[in-house]
């Protein structure tokens, strides 16, 4: 995701700042509102706000605000004192209060809240931007406040020069990202879980970092099957085979499309076959990365399929939940649930963490899924306050399988006070929404400022975790790791 900056002043402030000149006073200073870097910048990248030509210690409110592509109003504000020279700079200024207190410069992005019950923020469409309004009031009423500058900021999840690339057939998942440069790149997968559809900022957040990733859809979009009854591991080795194959146009660019294993060479040039023109990703450097669901896919495709070498479970279980797993011969029985062990909790929203059926025989339990098997090594990301799943509990049932089966103990990154929506940085915290399951509203835990730090943490790990396991056998030159 990128931001496109456009800065306009405001109304005049009801304190100013005057500066002495030898010829009497000059006209009061417009406060401006400034945002670096200038132009564009990724979603993932923090911003540098700051407030000038206020007069000194002015007392203002920051306000932002966005509208999903739904309509949803999401909004956030913070309450700050200019220093002696009328500046702020929020990179050094403490909220007084708000949204948030404290140092917090990204504050009024992670602490924002939709005017909708239940909403989750979600990019749906990479190539049109968000738009982030700004606001300086005078005063600390966030509603009553004279407004002293109002800028806007354009977020979008679409690199520059990327386009999309259109396809031939039904198969893997839609849509299309590019890379500059020549590559090859290190190619990643990335799922995420119940609800379906197609989810690709974050896919296009991981391409800004030199990675060519497809954003695979596996169900509940367009011709694939509404729900899932059962998981069968055959596509996913269809998205496998497609990354390992992937062409190359003959341009500065590299076009993935994530639809298909047949691709145009140019947007309305005819269809080719995925090896004539070479590979995108070399041997056998494919990573995985994935979401709770997601995140399950991620580690069955990892378990049974070849070319597989670094795998990524955010808030994933390991378990057959729900649905039976089939691949070839092998087919691995679902956990199972059951519903009567939902509570509802203080706030009237269901609690759901529990209704999973226990383990039973721990990490030898026969709806596990078989890690041990994977080739490459296993980042597992867990959020200590995951109220979809105890999170945190399977992780420690994975590693226990892994070394029961003569593996190294994968690497575990643990973070309390943290929900089960674990999104790149900057996004707010999705403390409850709708469950496809129950049909109802679920929480899914996490306290906001924890959860918002354990999100820019997560982030660093991935990206050195795939840096460290796939780049190191390509080409880095276009990277930003």
């Amino acid at each position: 995701m990128t931001h496109q900056i456009r800065s306009t002043a405001g109304q005049a402030p009801l304190r100013t700042r005057v500066a002495s000149h030898p010829r009497g006073p000059q006209l009061p200073m417009a406060p401006t509102l400034s945002l670096e870097p200038a132009g564009r910048s990724c979603w993932d990248e923090p911003l540098s706000i700051a407030v000038r030509g206020l007069a000194p210690e002015q007392p203002v409110t920051l306000r932002a605000a966005l509208r999903d592509e739904k309509g949803a109003l999401f909004r956030a504000h913070a309450r700050y004192r200019a220093d002696a020279q009328g500046e702020l700079d929020l990179a050094r200024a403490p909220a007084l209060g708000g949204s948030f207190t404290g140092l917090e410069p990204m504050g009024l992005l992670w602490a924002m809240e939709p005017d909708r019950p239940f909403w989750r923020l979600i990019k749906r469409d990479v190539q049109t931007p968000f738009v982030v309004e700004l606001e300086v009031l005078d005063g600390h009423e966030p509603d009553g406040g004279q407004q002293l500058a109002h800028p806007c900021t354009s977020v979008t999840s679409w690199l520059p020069g990327c386009g999309a690339c259109p396809c031939a057939r039904a198969g893997c998942a839609p849509r299309s990202s590019c890379l500059q440069g020549q590559g090859p790149f290190p190619g990643i997968i990335d799922v995420y879980g119940v609800g379906g559809g197609l989810l690709e900022y974050r896919a296009s957040l991981m391409a800004g970092h030199g990675f060519a990733t497809l954003a695979l859809a596996f169900y509940g979009f367009e011709d694939l099957p509404k729900e899932l009854p059962i998981i069968e591991v055959d596509y996913f080795e269809e998205a496998v085979c497609y990354m390992l194959q992937h062409p190359k146009v003959f341009c500065p660019q590299l076009w993935l499309c994530t639809r298909c294993l047949y691709c145009p060479q140019r947007p309305g040039e005819g269809i080719r076959s995925p090896g004539s023109y070479g590979q995108l990703v070399k041997g056998p450097d494919i990573g995985l990365l994935g979401l709770s669901l997601g995140a399950d896919v991620c580690l069955i495709m990892a378990s049974f399929l070849k070319n597989v070498s670094a795998t990524v479970s955010i808030n994933g279980s390991a378990f057959s939940g729900n649905r039976h797993i089939h691949y070839k011969q092998t087919v691995i029985p679902p956990l199972g649930h059951d519903l009567r062990r939902m509570k509802v909790a203080f706030s009237g929203i269901l609690d759901i963490v529990d209704i999973r059926n226990d383990a039973v025989g721990g990490c030898e339990n026969p709806s596990m899924i078989p890690i041990e098997k994977a080739q490459g090594p296993i980042l597992f990301i867990a959020g200590q306050d995951d109220h979809c799943w105890r999170s945190e509990l399977y992780t420690q049932i994975a590693s226990e399988r892994l070394q029961a089966h003569g593996k190294q103990r994968p690497q575990i990154i643990s973070y309390p006070g943290t929900g089960h929506y674990i999104e790149p940085p900057f996004f707010p915290m999705c403390p409850a929404s709708l469950h496809k399951i129950v049909n109802k509203a679920v929480i899914w835990g996490g306290e906001v400022r924890a959860h918002s730090k354990a999100q820019i943490d997560a982030w660093k790990q991935i990206l050195v975790f795939f840096g460290k396991h796939l780049v190191s056998t390509h080409s880095t030159g276009s990277c930003r790791l």
